[in-house]
């Protein structure tokens, strides 16, 4: 009857224990989520018509590639295009894809998104490789001049969570299987090349003024053609 009562006292306070393990999570969850955001993530002209937006995955090697190319077009391209990023953890293969997504949304709150993933790609192979990367995300927050205390807060807030997963379902809905994934004014990129995703966003943009006016004059000259500037990112979605 003794061991029987013990038993049965070990599961209470077993139960207990995991109750008030959930309520203390969920009162911290919501704690951290004191003047936290909701925030879009935008580069280059945020009124522009043409809308590059990239899913993406901070642990993806792929999309650490890619990042350079964004970056590089960005820059051409910046006061044309709205680039927008947005979460596409794939948890199955990629463990600390989403805590990686919670520090660059953390990063955010504190107007230093694009600070952040530049970090987290730029050293992905190292914090991707490590069992506890958090302590890189750190690192990183105190290197871009983040407050500290409103870092760590911010991360651990359920809002943050929150709208993650509300891109993780946004890119599901829109049939996304891989990372990078890009659409250009509402309509997915099908690209082989670097010059494919090039040639497509230049297109949508456009020839910049008096452009026209110099490739007409230019028409009939003889001019050797060029070659295609090289790339060493993989493309394999």
């Amino acid at each position: 009857m003794k061991k029987l009562l013990n038993g049965k006292t070990f599961i209470f306070v077993a139960f207990v224990a995991m109750a008030a393990a959930v309520v203390y999570s969920n009162f911290a969850g919501n704690k951290a989520n004191e003047g936290v955001e909701i925030i879009e993530h935008v580069k280059g002209d945020a009124g522009s018509q043409v809308v590059l937006t990239e899913y993406s995955d901070f642990q993806c090697p792929a999309c650490g590639q890619f990042s350079q190319i964004v970056a590089e077009v960005m820059e051409e391209q910046g006061e044309n295009v709205r680039f927008e990023y947005k979460h596409f953890p794939l948890i199955s293969i990629h463990p600390f894809a989403v805590p990686a997504a919670k520090a660059a949304e953390a990063a955010g709150q504190q107007g230093k998104f694009f600070e952040m993933h530049d970090k987290l790609f730029e050293n992905q192979q190292i914090w991707s490789a490590n069992a506890n990367p958090q302590t890189y995300f750190n690192s990183y927050a105190e290197e871009i001049g983040l407050d500290m205390t409103l870092f760590k807060t911010h991360i651990k807030a359920s809002v943050i969570n929150d709208k993650i997963n509300a891109e993780f379902k946004e890119a599901r809905d829109l049939g996304l299987t891989g990372t990078p994934s890009f659409f250009l004014n509402g309509r997915r990129m099908q690209f082989s090349t670097y010059q494919d995703f090039t040639d497509q966003l230049s297109a949508a943009v456009g020839p910049k003024d008096g452009e026209e006016a110099i490739e007409e004059s230019e028409a009939g000259a003889e001019t050797a053609p060029k070659a295609p500037a090289a790339s060493n990112v993989r493309f394999g979605f």
